[in-house]
């Protein structure tokens, strides 16, 4: 039964999106489209976790989704800042920072997350450790790269994933 309503979950939110994404009201498109996400969730059903059903985890993704937004628009500001900068005043490095998330998916959607913010870039991911390509180091030590990096990612997250 967990697998039929996971298949289930992930067709419709797929179809959702597309939806969403395209803005099409063509009915055989959003058909086609159902059909195509029903064929990849029976496909990747093992991989597919269950529903998020609690209210609690519904108001942190919205409000996450809305967060990393906002840290995608500051980052963009800050990158471009320091493009047009005469001297351009970058310090890339690699980092570790430490995760306290326990869930794969909440690892890598943490990954993805740092990834999409300008000047960061996730290079690899080994357990609860991640190696985070920074475009302006100030601090190599794990513990402030951690609060500076990922902690305000991890307090949403973790609620939704654990």
């Amino acid at each position: 039964m967990d697998r039929i309503i996971k298949v289930i979950f992930s067709t419709g939110i797929l179809t959702l999106f597309y939806f969403i994404w395209t803005g099409t009201t063509d009915l055989y498109n959003i058909l086609i489209i159902a059909f195509i996400a029903l064929v990849i969730s029976i496909i990747y059903n093992r991989s597919l976790f269950k529903p998020m059903l609690s209210p609690k985890k519904w108001i942190y993704s919205i409000w996450y989704v809305i967060f990393l937004f906002i840290e995608i628009i500051k980052a963009n500001f800050d990158v471009a800042r320091r493009v047009v900068s005469p001297k351009i005043p970058i310090n890339p490095g690699i980092v570790t920072v430490k995760t306290k998330l326990k869930s794969a998916m909440g690892r890598m959607i943490l990954a993805n997350s740092i990834t999409l913010t300008p000047g960061t870039l996730t290079v690899d991911i080994d357990e609860d450790i991640l190696y985070i390509h920074w475009i302006d180091v100030t601090n190599i030590d794990e513990k402030t790269a951690t609060e500076k990096i990922v902690a305000n990612f991890e307090k949403y997250l973790e609620v939704i994933f654990g």
